[in-house]
């Protein structure tokens, strides 16, 4: 009986001891985990782990319970909302939730949450809707939750310690709003207060994937190649917590989830339009206005026909109002606000400095790496799409847009389509010394190719040549696939030129004849391969093909824009003016066909207009990338896209 006793008295001590930690929370509607835990200052994770079955979901009324703050000592100033009143909003034309959220700066949940008849109708035009008009006040916060101090070791960044903790980015960001974008050493920072024993340990044979929104199992299987069960076997906590936005999954260290080539069925935005609230778009080029003298029309013309950087804005600019005019006849209304920076850094800090680019549903440019790289790190804690033209960033800061694949991605993507190839084939690759690494990257991926290497001079330097012998050692009879790798005119020239006479039959001195088909390739495609010393007939011969950001509209079969283009300005428009037309179009349409640029920027998002595609990727921990390009090649002295 005693014993009983003492097993009653330690329950219910037990009881009142947990019952002194934690705190329950009645869910309202339109709450969300990442909603209550922020208003008690705790992490998602910490509620998942009392609340199983908060997994599920969350309804109305529901009961769960918070684990409060061990952080007594330290109180901090958090912003907490007083509900003033209502504004009645009367429902526009082509109004929705998400355009009236931004007009009057509160959330889509926010607005739901006192109109409930929109979580099951949509909202139409002429409706009335009751706005909730709120006062920010600060308060000091005491509550007790299950957050403790950490120390940012060697190596360590946001997602190293993400996953060790059992967190999303977005999770340890939440708890650390005053946290930098690149941690140092010795740093403090909050983490949640768990056991040494349940802390992740990063294992360095293998790597780590940051899933992205709206990607589930299917599309993790297409994308890394492995199933349910085997991402559950490397993350067991899969199981439990379930699939969310924002975790950091263990992958095995061979997948290159960056460059992986996939084919997407092209998308039609137009078709998907649903946010036909008007849009905001900055521009900033390099117009360099400031030089010129107004005065002096020949003075005038001779800065737009020599000022490079003027040229390339004109021209580019002139696409971006082409694209305009046309989205105007689909009901996309759009505010364009064009800045000079006059190509210098100290002129676009000013422009950022004097002006609000807060309003902007995206900005395109600077086009110099320096100038942009100013903008996109001045914008990020906005969250405000930075677009990347016509050059690739220094930095891939969260909010930005690298509209140029990668060389990784273009050597993989025409790498690929020759292992497509069933045809029986013979691989060699050609290169300087300077590009020895290339050589033995595409080597790496073709079992059994021959590699050649420049020869050198007596004093061991390199020479920029090879011998016909060199050339005939390693070509077969029938197909032969030759990677040519260097950035040398000569060296070009030299290859080219043996490897045309070498095309088709030979016929030896012992009256023996060879017959070969040489395809000639390379993985990047520069100015060496288009000097003066450069036969075109012979890439032609060859069926020159490399990877290309963009592939050369047919002047033959002329689309609307080219026809409109010749029709305004009286010429045809280059290949910048092209490329501001068509990544304006796909900017609005984006922004048109979803909330935000960011949730139209989903990876299986593929869209193709005049001579540039585009379907982004996002950075493990970083921004945005395109992954759509083309393989061209030489045919008949023309540059087609080769189709798949």
């Amino acid at each position: 009986m005693r014993r009983f006793l003492i097993a009653i008295c330690f329950i219910v001590y037990s009881w009142t001891s947990i019952a002194q930690n934690y705190r329950t929370h009645k869910v309202e509607t339109g709450e969300t985990i990442e909603s209550i835990a922020k208003k008690y200052l705790v992490t998602p994770y910490d509620i998942y782990a009392l609340n199983p079955d908060a997994k599920s979901g969350l309804t109305p009324q529901m009961v769960i319970i918070i684990p409060q703050s061990k952080l007594a000592d330290n109180p901090t100033e958090i912003e907490e909302r007083e509900l003033l009143g209502f504004k009645t909003h009367k429902v526009k034309r082509k109004e929705t939730l998400f355009s009236i959220s931004k007009k009057y700066a509160i959330s889509i949940d926010d607005i739901k949450k006192h109109n409930k008849r929109l979580y099951s109708e949509p909202m139409k035009r002429g409706n009335k809707i009751q706005i909730p008009q709120y006062k920010i006040i600060m308060v000091s916060n005491n509550l007790e939750n299950t957050i403790k101090k950490y120390e940012v070791q060697p190596r360590e960044g946001k997602w190293r310690i993400a996953y060790k903790f059992g967190m999303t980015i977005e999770e340890l960001e939440a708890i650390n709003p005053n946290m930098n974008e690149i941690l140092q050493v010795g740093e403090e920072i909050n983490v949640p207060n768990i056991a040494d024993n349940e802390v992740k340990t990063v294992d360095e044979e293998f790597g780590y994937y940051h899933v992205l929104p709206k990607e589930g199992f299917y599309r993790l299987n297409l994308k890394l190649g492995l199933s349910q069960e085997e991402l559950e076997e490397l993350n067991p906590n899969l199981k439990e917590q379930g699939l969310k936005a924002g975790m950091i999954l263990k992958v095995p260290q061979s997948i290159d989830v960056q460059t992986q080539i996939v084919s997407i069925e092209q998308t039609s935005l137009l078709h998907k339009m649903k946010n036909m609230s008007p849009k905001r778009l900055a521009v900033m080029l390099p117009f360099r206005l400031h030089r010129v003298d107004l005065d002096s029309i020949r003075e005038a013309r001779n800065m737009v026909e020599n000022d490079g950087y003027m040229s390339v804005a004109l021209d580019f600019h002139s696409g971006v109002l082409m694209a305009l005019d046309s989205l105007k006849q689909f009901g996309i209304s759009t505010t364009l606000d064009v800045y000079d920076t006059q190509a210098r850094v100290t002129q676009v800090s000013k422009i950022l400095s004097d002006n609000d680019f807060t309003i902007y549903d995206a900005v395109i440019g600077p086009f110099t790496s320096e100038a942009f790289d100013r903008t996109a790190e001045t914008l990020k804690n906005d969250n405000v799409p930075v677009i990347s033209a016509v050059t690739k960033p220094m930095e891939l800061y969260r909010n930005v847009y690298q509209t140029i694949p990668s060389d990784d991605y273009l050597r993989k993507l025409l790498i690929n389509y020759v292992k497509k190839d069933p045809e029986r084939k013979q691989v060699i690759i050609i290169s300087d010394a300077k590009n020895k690494s290339v050589n033995d990257a595409i080597h790496s991926e073709f079992s059994g190719a021959k590699q050649l290497f420049s020869r050198k001079n007596k004093e061991g330097k390199e020479a920029n040549y090879i011998l016909r012998d060199d050339l005939e050692l390693v070509l077969n009879e029938g197909k032969n696939i030759v990677f040519l790798e260097t950035i040398n005119e000569g060296f070009v020239s030299n290859v080219t030129s043996m490897l045309s006479a070498l095309n088709g039959t030979t016929v030896y001195e012992n009256d023996r004849s060879v017959e070969r088909e040489i395809i000639l390739m390379t993985t990047n495609k520069n100015r060496a391969f288009e000097g003066v010393n450069i036969s075109n007939i012979d890439l032609s011969n060859l069926k020159f093909h490399y990877p290309s950001v963009n592939r050369d509209y047919d002047s033959e079969q002329q689309n609307s824009f080219v026809r409109k283009y010749q029709r305004e300005y009286k010429t045809e428009p280059n290949r910048y003016a092209v490329r501001g037309f068509d990544l304006t179009m796909d900017i609005l349409l984006r922004l048109a066909s979803d909330d935000d640029f960011y949730d139209a920027s989903d990876s299986e998002i593929e869209t193709e207009y005049v001579e540039n595609k585009f379907r982004y990727n996002k950075k493990l921990f970083g921004g945005y990338f395109n992954e759509a390009a083309y393989i061209v090649k030489f045919e008949d002295l023309k540059l087609v896209e080769v189709k798949e």
